[in-house]
Order: structure tokens, then C-alpha cells, then sequence
């Protein structure tokens, strides 16, 4: 897991048009950077309207939005459709990023154990440090909880 006050890693990803973002493109704005398991799913469609019902909220405060899942562009661009999602979200299949992050780990649902992603969210500095970090998170009402901490 990245630190407080750490730089946070640079990475490469396609966003759900298939066109490649960086993280460093970014520089010179705060960034609420979100990793969730997996589109169109309870817990992640509740995150994700959240932050799509607060998005203007972020946008005066000039703060950019961006989230990761492990799933392909086409299924991002289904679930960004399906909700009118307003912010970008990033693909990272072989989940790099996600082990960049300390967010890709062991998982048990049912008695069963899996590899997957921890939701985390990530707050980063227009320098590109890590300001804050929010593990474990649930996903009603965190949309609200990173808003008071901008």
C-alpha cells in the first residue's frame, strides 16, 4: 500500500474509449484516484453514482475523478453508458497498477479465496503526492467523506 506524503507511481492505462492516460497528465490538479473490484456490480454501481451524483462538486473544486477496475474498456464503456458516468475509468488488466498501488491481494468471498482488488481510494496532490488514503472503503456515502477532506 502507497503511503501518505509518498509520490504516487505514474502509470499507462486505457480509459474506456481505448485512448491511453497517464497519471502525470494530471500535474496541477488533485486527483481522486479509485480502484473497485468490478462494473456494473452492487457495491461498484454504488461508488460510482455516488461519485457521478457529487461530480459537479468535484469539478468546482477542481478536482479530476479517475477510476481503476481490472475490467477491458468495453465493459468500462458499458458501465460508464449505463449510469451516465461523467469521470474517466481506467482499465488495468494485468492489474500492474494495482499492485503498483498495493490495492491487487488475496480476497475471500464464501469460504472462497481469490485475487482481487481491495476498493481503495487514493488521494493525490497537484505535485503528484499521495495526500491521503482511504482503505477498506464502503462504498455508500465515501464519495461525501473524500469531498470533506478537499
Amino acid at each position: 500500500m502507497i503511503q501518505e506524503k509518498s509520490p504516487a507511481p505514474d502509470f499507462t492505462l486505457l480509459d474506456e474509449t481505448g485512448t491511453t492516460r497517464k497519471l502525470s497528465d494530471y500535474r496541477g490538479k488533485d486527483v481522486v484516484l479509485y480502484f473497485y473490484p468490478k462494473d456494473d456490480t452492487p457495491g461498484c454501481t454504488t461508488e460510482a453514482c455516488a461519485f457521478r451524483d457529487d461530480y459537479s462538486d468535484y469539478e468546482k473544486a477542481g478536482v479530476v475523478v479517475l477510476s481503476v477496475s481490472a475490467d477491458s474498456p468495453k465493459s468500462h464503456m458499458k458501465f460508464k453508458e449505463k449510469y451516465q458516468l461523467p469521470f474517466t475509468l481506467l482499465s488495468d488488466e494485468d492489474h500492474k497498477v494495482c499492485e503498483a498501488y498495493g490495492v491487487w491481494a488475496k480476497k475471500k468471498m464464501m469460504g472462497r479465496e481469490y485475487m482481487g482488488i481491495l476498493r481503495t481510494t487514493y488521494l493525490i496532490s497537484k505535485e503528484g503526492q499521495v495526500k491521503k488514503v482511504f482503505e477498506e472503503v464502503k462504498p455508500a456515502g465515501h464519495s461525501k467523506e473524500i469531498l470533506s477532506q478537499i
